[in-house]
């Protein structure tokens, strides 16, 4: 018995155990943007995480991790309503996908219940798709992963950051984080930006030039004109809030034509996206 089904029978075993069951969706929980629920169900249990992991089934007793976005919720049946059956449930959410350009992956389920596991793209976003099925279909599990590298939220120290500048001439941030097609420099990114400021501050001999790079999804000149803007509110970020004097700054945008990832997956597309500074 597969790992997934093993712990299908589990989930089943709690279910059948516990007393009445409520008939609204859990506090807080609700369905994926991008994915329905099977007609008759409520939302008895869910988790989300911004940046997480899971092993997705794509053969028997084969498994695929995948990292990014994840989410899980849990459906029930509610009662009164009559039981579609496992297959059924499976297959919509399969042509579900397949209507969107994507793919099964895997299917292993009969009139007890189990899984299936798919893959499509929207909005630039690849996501996984498990549907876990048990007690022949009174419950099931969605796990949905939308693809994508972990954001990094720890940068370098002042110290750190002037020995990389000295040793390599450049330094590439990705802490420094935007809204998509905007150059406003959101409020998170105040962890990767402290740093620069600080240094500036210490060596009041050093100059940089902030350079912008983005990924190259949407048209290239559309690109090089944003890139400029981020690297222009960098700067206007770093003069305001840390008094740098604006001389020591410059500017340069190159938009998606120095990338240092493969723009074909999101991992790369994700790493193209950056701020770098140059000591000049």
């Amino acid at each position: 018995m597969s790992r997934l089904m093993t712990a299908v029978a589990c989930a089943a075993l709690c279910l059948a155990a516990s007393p009445a069951r409520a008939q609204e969706d859990a506090e807080h929980a609700k369905d994926h943007a991008m994915v329905s629920r099977f007609p008759g169900y409520y939302i008895s249990g869910s988790e989300a995480q911004e940046f997480g992991a899971h092993e997705f089934e794509v053969g028997d007793d084969k498994y695929q991790r995948v990292e990014g976005r994840y989410s899980r919720i849990d459906y029930a049946l509610k009662d009164g309503i009559k039981v579609a059956g496992p297959v059924m449930i499976a297959r919509n959410y399969a042509n579900a996908v397949t209507k969107r350009g994507g793919a099964t992956l895997h299917e292993a389920v009969d009139e007890s219940g189990g899984v299936m596991s798919a893959r499509f793209t929207a909005a630039n976003t690849t996501l996984w798709l498990q549907v876990q099925i048990a007690n022949r279909g009174e419950m099931y599990t969605l796990y949905i992963v939308e693809e994508a590298t972990m954001a990094q939220k720890v940068e370098f120290t002042a110290a750190e950051l002037g020995r990389a500048l000295d040793e390599r001439g450049s330094v590439a941030l990705h802490g420094i984080l935007f809204d998509t097609g905007t150059a406003t420099v959101k409020a998170e990114s105040a962890a990767a930006l402290a740093p620069i400021g600080e240094l500036l501050a210490g060596s009041p001999a050093l100059k940089l030039e902030i350079q912008g790079h983005t990924d190259n999804v949407g048209a290239a000149a559309a690109n090089l004109t944003l890139s400029q803007q981020r690297a222009d509110a960098v700067k206007a970020y770093l003069v305001k809030t840390f008094g740098v004097a604006p001389a020591r700054l410059t500017t340069a945008g190159f938009g998606d034509t120095k990338p240092v990832g493969d723009n074909r997956a999101e991992e790369g597309r994700a790493k193209n996206r950056r701020v770098e500074l140059v000591k000049k």
